[in-house]
């Protein structure tokens, strides 16, 4: 009991430290300081203490917070294994967090020294929500744990559908679609990209994003109104719901703060934190809907009974 504490503890500081850390990278495109520290990497222009300009330490920092990022994903992932034995789905989430983490740093160093297409670049973003939606999963996973340790385990709960499962899923998997055409369209614009496969990329996303909307308030729907029995699917739904409202009334004030540089950073981080926010509660439900299918459940039920 008292590792499961100290491990729920752990996760969540890996949860926050990756959550900066895509947040620094949103920082680092925004104020183009992405070569801040030259073509090089470890070093910063030669050294390992960048020199005091505004570039070099947006950069700098954001390479210090996703080394920390990835120190503690090793150490989590170590003690997952270590006393989470028979939690595989948690074992796999760290471990996902951590093969994230290396992947977009990698990405991240390559992208300092050698040029990188606008797609790739834009990928790089989404692993970077892989990464933070891995942690978060692993964190809520960790603290649901250590509630269920405190408490007896329901077996009268109904199962969610089959039908319910894969549009959680197949939600969040366009989630991510959408979330890419956004940062396609950020990064297509500062390499002046006009088109993708003959549609601009601002319509692509506008279009992307609009089907979006309506996605979310589906899930938001059933979620809430069809499983009066699983408070925390209603919660996430909810949630999904709020969070999209959001991203589409910031979406909108992209478009009047284009010309306002001193205003329109920030509307752009708020943009892609919120998107960021809403992929990882999307992956969280998927995961719990797993957990909730009929199959899962009937395991789960039979266990129950023969303790």
């Amino acid at each position: 009991m008292k590792n499961t504490r100290i491990l729920k503890w752990l996760a969540l500081a890996t949860c926050i430290v990756m959550f900066l850390a895509t947040f620094g990278g949103g920082v680092v495109t925004r104020t183009d300081s992405g070569l801040g520290c030259g073509s090089e990497w470890p070093t910063c222009n030669g050294k390992f203490v960048p020199a005091h300009t505004i570039a070099s330490v947006i950069e700098f920092s954001h390479r210090l917070v996703s080394g920390l990022a990835g120190i503690l994903s090793i150490a989590t992932f170590a003690a997952f294994l270590i006393y989470f034995k028979k939690r595989r789905d948690l074992q796999f989430f760290s471990l996902m967090t951590l093969l994230f983490v290396i992947i977009q740093g990698i990405m991240g160093a390559m992208a300092v020294v050698f040029s990188q297409s606008t797609a790739v670049m834009a990928l790089h973003f989404g692993f970077a929500l892989i990464a933070f939606a891995s942690a978060s999963m692993m964190t809520l996973g960790a603290w649901q744990a250590d509630r269920d340790t405190h408490r007896m385990l329901r077996h009268d709960r109904k199962p969610v559908s089959r039908g319910f499962r894969n549009f959680i899923w197949a939600s969040t998997v366009y989630t991510y679609i959408a979330v890419y055409t956004g940062a396609f369209l950020s990064h297509s614009t500062e390499n002046r990209i006009n088109s993708f496969l003959g549609i601009a990329p601002l319509s692509l996303h506008q279009i992307a994003a609009g089907v979006l909307f309506f996605v979310i308030l589906a899930v938001g729907h059933f979620s809430y109104r069809k499983h009066p029995d699983h408070g925390d699917i209603r919660a996430l739904g909810v949630v999904s719901v709020i969070l999209i409202a959001l991203q589409i009334v910031v979406g909108i004030a992209l478009l009047y703060t284009a010309g306002r540089p001193e205003l329109y950073m920030f509307v752009v981080l708020s943009h892609m934190l919120i998107i960021a926010a809403l992929f990882a509660i999307l992956c969280y439900m998927s995961y719990r809907v797993w957990q909730l299918s009929p199959e899962k459940m009937a395991v789960q039920n039979a266990s129950l009974q023969r303790t």
